[in-house]
């Protein structure tokens, strides 16, 4: 059988992230609209009788601005380590820029397989689609494009990556989809939510920790506590909103997915604190699980 690793990066907000879960056909990253939803190396795995590609979700590439952002960029470059091939995502419904050909180059340019997924196409003209793969074919690459919510060319790009992996063994086992927790996957839901409920810096400076996660009622329910942690005071205020508005409102629509994820009622109780510009601080980072900072 095939199989092997295959990193998936591009520039923030290209679509890695939705792409990757349909690709794996289960959730296993957040999405939002925003740039810097994903801020962590995240495995998902699709495997059947004839193959197993394990996909590394990457923190999307960007200028850094502080250090939980330099440690991003860190991740993405060390994702593309120890893989067998890389899938470079470029979202082009607004042309192709200068930024995007550099980047394009420097992941070609490694001694690796690399395949490039254009992505959103359903939202691209035919005209512009047609162009910008003309434009692209100079590269030299396997070019798939696709779209990752009309679920178009996603079997034909799975496909050509399978094609650029070695003949192996399976690499994890049968039924998993993923190397993350479900600690862990709780956190991200709750902060995929503040992703989209807030807007501007607000959404960007926050970080969750789950103080409790344990099943009580015999099986039946999880109880789970965490920390809402932000950088300023007044972000807590709007956080939380008046008479607790806001943080009842986006903590209930998080209990909702965490419900359907467990498959399990959850009691959850949340709390908003405020560690100031905690990005830049080494030991806030590593206490708020960014082991990889150095």
């Amino acid at each position: 059988m095939k199989s092997g690793y295959v990193a998936v990066v591009g520039r923030a907000n290209a679509g890695k992230s939705t792409l990757i879960n349909v690709m794996v056909g289960e959730k296993v990253a957040i999405v939002s609209p925003k740039p810097q939803t994903t801020r962590d190396r995240i495995l998902g795995v699709l495997t059947t009788n004839d193959y197993q590609i394990a996909f590394i979700d990457t923190p999307g590439i960007y200028k850094a601005d502080n250090l939980l952002n330099s440690v991003m960029q860190k991740t993405t470059s060390d994702s593309c380590q120890d893989v067998d091939a890389v899938l470079f995502v470029l979202d082009a419904h607004e042309g192709i820029s200068d930024t995007d050909r550099a980047l394009l180059k420097k992941y070609s340019s490694l001694s690796l397989p690399c395949v490039l997924a254009l992505t959103k196409i359903d939202i691209m003209p035919e005209s512009l689609l047609i162009s910008e793969l003309k434009e692209l074919a100079q590269e030299n690459l396997d070019i798939v494009p696709v779209s990752a919510r009309k679920n178009k060319n996603i079997k034909e790009l799975i496909k050509v990556v399978l094609d650029k992996l070695p003949d192996g063994q399976k690499l994890f086992e049968q039924d998993m989809i993923s190397d993350r927790s479900e600690k862990f996957m709780i956190s991200e839901i709750m902060r995929e939510k503040i992703l989209l409920k807030f807007d501007k810096e607000i959404p960007h400076g926050i970080a969750i920790i789950v103080n409790k996660f344990e099943l009580m009622e015999g099986g039946r329910m999880y109880e789970i506590s965490l920390d809402i942690v932000c950088e300023k005071p007044n972000h807590k205020a709007i956080l939380i909103g008046k008479g607790g508005k806001a943080i009842k409102e986006v903590s209930s629509f998080a209990r909702q997915d965490m419900e359907k994820f467990l498959d399990k009622k959850v009691f959850l109780t949340t709390y908003v604190k405020v560690k100031e510009d905690w990005r830049n601080s080494n030991s806030l980072l590593r206490q708020l699980g960014y082991e990889q900072v150095k």
